[in-house]
């Protein structure tokens, strides 16, 4: 005969039981929003049986969430970690546009969806823009390893595909999964730890794009606004060879951005590179440093070939800094080597697939230069108030 004390001990026990699960829970991050899924709302019931037999519901954000395999694998995973679980069940629902639009709320606060937040004061995020002047420099290369690099020192990192016409960064990353949407904000897909978007998520196969001015504005401030990129650290944009409307657009959009300039030794190069670095005068923005890419080639008797050249890194970093006024320094010298190529082939950045190799190191000595400036001034409030006469 079941007693009440025995009902209550039962009851006792699953309270417990419940409890134990909903805190394994807590450490279960969604893998777009990488926040706990307790935190967002996502928990919808736990419920468990004398037999330790546990169900948990769990709301995906929308119905094609991508990494719902992940979510399951991770969840049923934790919950069978708990002490006197015996058994998993786990259910996935939907969140409804209520749940969806608190998500939001959770997320973005007050701040109006199509706020920038990297333009907004106090903002910690260090953004900066890669650019060069001529197509072919190696521009995109530099953006994804310094973006691996620096997301290797626990970094929270992000890579915005600027070059609309060009978009090359999601096969460099090996990204291949599409952004989903939560109300009106885009969760980035993810690899290596970065964050990404690029145009390429949104066309269908290798289809051109074709927009004029305005177009190109518009979908820049989308990316900036309207995608969810959390706290981010840094965020790297791979800009379009030259000086035309992304770079414009960036400047309006972004002010405190500032430029990182991408060049080859050779002359022609060189000379290009510093009409883009010189944008910087119209623009009021900062240039950062110079990276000499392709700078020689390692011979197999410990020689270099310089097959572009020699100081075309040096004389743009000098020439930008008499021009602006600045200190404009090199950051580095990449050297030539197929496994760059290879990696932007098979999306694995040479940050991981050679780590030792001289032209991984260049990338790993920049991004420490990068990964040791201090956060910027720009924009922010120092706190001050007159003094009383």
């Amino acid at each position: 005969m079941v007693t009440d004390a025995t009902t209550r001990d039962n009851l006792s026990h699953n309270d417990a039981l419940r409890a134990a699960v909903l805190a394994v829970l807590e450490g279960v991050n969604d893998p777009e929003i990488r926040r706990p899924i307790t935190e967002l709302g996502m928990v919808d019931s736990v419920a468990v049986d004398s037999l330790g037999g546990t169900s948990v519901k769990v709301l995906l954000t929308v119905a094609g969430c991508p990494m719902r395999e992940k979510l399951t694998t991770e969840v049923t995973a934790a919950v069978r970690t708990v002490p006197g679980v015996t058994s998993v069940d786990l259910e996935l629902g939907v969140m409804d546009d209520a749940q969806r639009t608190e998500l939001r709320t959770k997320l973005r606060g007050d701040n109006p969806v199509n706020e920038i937040p990297f333009a907004q004061p106090g903002s910690r995020t260090r953004v900066y823009a890669v650019a060069s002047g001529k197509g072919g420099v190696g521009k995109s290369s530099v953006t994804v390893n310094l973006a691996v690099a620096l997301a290797r020192r626990g970094l929270q990192v992000g890579v915005l595909d600027a070059d609309i016409y060009g978009f090359s960064v999601p096969r460099m990353l090996g990204v291949t999964g599409k952004p989903t949407q939560v109300e009106k904000m885009i969760m980035p897909p993810q690899a290596h730890d970065v964050k990404v978007i690029s145009i390429g998520m949104f066309t269908p196969g290798n289809t051109a794009v074709v927009w004029r001015g305005p177009m190109l504005h518009r979908a820049l401030q989308q990316f900036l606004a309207d995608v969810f990129w959390g706290d981010l650290d840094v965020l790297l944009m791979d800009l379009p060879p030259g000086t035309g409307d992304i770079a414009i657009s960036l400047a309006q959009l972004v002010p405190s951005a500032e430029l990182l300039v991408v060049t080859t030794p050779q002359l022609a190069a060189r000379e290009v590179a510093e009409r883009a670095g010189s944008i910087a005068l119209q623009t009021h923005q900062q240039i950062i440093g110079v990276v000499e890419n392709m700078s020689w080639l390692e011979m197999p008797d410990g020689s270099r070939l310089e097959l572009f050249g020699a100081g075309g890194g040096q004389a743009v970093a000098d020439s930008l800094a008499e021009s602006t006024g600045t200190k404009v320094g090199l950051l580095g010298q990449v050297p030539i080597d197929v496994a760059v190529r290879e990696g932007g082939d098979d999306g694995i950045p040479i940050v991981l697939s050679h780590p030792e190799s001289a032209a991984a190191l260049a990338f790993e000595e920049i991004a420490n230069t990068l990964a040791g400036r201090q956060g910027s001034l720009v924009g922010r409030s120092l706190g001050l108030s007159p003094a009383g006469r």
